[in-house]
């Protein structure tokens, strides 16, 4: 709908949209030096900056100051040009002729100015909500490093991120999304770094989202992912300013949703997930060792439970025969099979995770100890679990949280009850049945074009250059071209000639 000429249509509409709305302020007040025209001003309480409406805009836009400034209205300017150069002293300002923009930056925290006579409104930047500062991580933590963290206000969020990438080809796109929500969307992408093929997707699959809201980066990561049927996030999710900011300088792609303190990086592949921004704040030596112990981490939490139960339900013919003979006899009085122990303890594990993370934290961290203890030690004496399976359980739970990405965490939680379950069907067959059936579901996932194992499947495409970073970290000095994310036409991100000039002069 356009703006009319008329105020009051102008004003008789807005006030009808945000009938029985307590929160927002609308007044109508004369302008110029006779005070015969009028305007009129409309912003939403709690989402404005008080401060900038009432020292900078408001006091200069009532009739009172203005009649001060005929000079203004002699000029051979309309009104609303004159109110707009001479009655604000902000620079963040347009005109907009559309009255449902004007509706939506109103609802967005701007302040909305009409003018009697005119086809257009003056849209003022003045967005100031609620907010709790620049937290520190709660997730992923980091024993040297940055502490920051993203926050809930997204326009916090591409600050820090600009503080980081202070280059005039750091672009940001925003958008909105959801017809009733309009939440705020930002795209944030290094402009001749980004792949053209994957920037174009990422805007194609955001433009096609018909939905009445998003609340939250995570909805927002389902609705752009490819296979929506995968327990594997193609998206990856970060609190961490410093990490996206590191994904943008690989030619990733970051979104930024308002109201949500994380930002998606795009595209991810499963080696992405082991990656943590401590890697890289501390020696390679040490790293490499931190990040072979995730892969092993990352298996025993996948393959222990079925592995056991392979081998103790079908296979004791594996084991050493003192450990064979001493599994046999704690588990002689145990009346259930070695699946059931497993999923009971299973069970028990996941209720006291659960549990633990929904609790206050004081408390929460108290029961997931205390709970796994007392869980353990009374299945043990009332003869229901054996020791060796509280023990496989617990190293299952401990080896999931060495990984550093809680959404392959999740996935893992859940796969591994395919291996548990072809495992007591078929035994060490089973087991292995169950790990290609996820290798194969693995290979065939792509991320926004990307294949999913990349560099352990396909690292041909780019010289195995990419592995440097994956099982282990090498040093910084060798990795001189981005991953497989970037634009080919910019691979190359370092030249340490002079470094290796200067060492060798040394």
């Amino acid at each position: 709908m356009k703006i009319s000429q008329s105020l009051d249509k102008n004003i008789a509409y807005l006030e009808d949209l945000f009938a029985d709305c307590g929160d927002l302020v609308k007044r109508k007040f004369p302008v110029g030096p006779s005070l015969t025209r009028f305007a009129y001003v409309i912003y939403i309480d709690g989402l404005v900056e008080r401060q900038v409406l009432e020292l900078s805009i408001l006091p200069r836009l009532m009739a009172g100051a203005l009649k001060t400034h005929e000079a203004f209205f002699n000029a051979p300017l309309s009104l609303l040009e004159t109110l707009k150069d001479g009655g604000m002293t902000t620079a963040d300002l347009r005109e907009e002729a559309d009255m449902d923009n004007i509706v939506k930056m109103v609802l967005s925290g701007d302040t909305a100015l009409l003018v009697d006579g005119s086809e257009k409104g003056i849209i003022i930047a003045t967005r100031g909500w609620p907010n709790r500062g620049v937290p520190e991580t709660g997730i992923e933590v980091v024993v040297q490093g940055s502490n920051e963290s993203f926050t809930d206000i997204m326009r916090f969020n591409t600050s820090q991120l600009r503080r980081r990438v202070k280059d005039t080809r750091f672009k940001i796109k925003q958008s909105t999304v959801g017809r009733r929500t309009r939440t705020d969307i930002a795209v944030c992408y290094v402009q001749d770094i980004v792949r053209p093929e994957v920037l174009a997707t990422v805007l194609e699959r955001l433009e096609n989202i018909d939905i009445d809201g998003i609340y939250d980066a995570g909805g927002l990561e389902e609705l752009i992912e490819e296979d929506i049927g995968s327990p594997f996030a193609q998206c990856q999710i970060t609190e961490r300013p410093d990490k996206a900011a590191s994904g943008l300088l690989e030619g990733r792609v970051a979104i930024l949703v308002d109201n949500s303190p994380t930002a998606i990086l795009i595209p991810a592949t499963i080696n992405s997930f082991f990656q943590a921004s401590e890697d890289y704040s501390q020696g390679w030596e040490i790293m490499s060792f931190v990040r072979l112990l995730r892969f092993a981490a990352a298996f025993f939490a996948l393959a222990l439970p079925g592995l056991y139960i392979a081998i103790t339900t079908f296979h004791p013919n594996m084991l050493p025969g003192m450990l064979a003979f001493k599994m046999a006899a704690a588990r002689d009085a145990i009346p259930i099979p070695a699946v059931m122990e497993i999923l009971i303890m299973e069970f028990a594990f996941e209720l006291l995770r659960e549990a633990g993370i929904r609790l206050p934290r004081p408390v929460g961290s108290s029961i997931g100890i205390i709970g796994g203890l007392i869980v353990g030690e009374a299945a043990v004496s009332a003869g229901i679990v054996s020791p060796l399976v509280v023990i496989v359980v617990a190293l299952t739970g401990i080896a999931s949280f060495a990984i550093p990405n809680y959404a392959l965490v999740s996935a893992f939680r859940l796969t591994k009850y395919l291996v548990i379950a072809l495992s007591a069907a078929l035994g060490i067959f089973g087991f292995w049945a169950a790990l290609i059936l996820i290798l194969t579901h693995l290979a065939s996932l792509k991320s926004f074009g990307l294949p999913y194992l990349y560099p352990f499947a396909s690292g041909s495409f780019t010289g195995y250059t990419d592995l440097k970073d994956s099982l282990f970290r090498a040093p910084v000095i060798f990795m001189k071209k981005r991953p497989i994310y970037a634009n080919p036409n910019q691979s190359v991100r370092q030249d340490s000639s002079k470094l290796g000039n200067l060492r060798a002069k040394e």
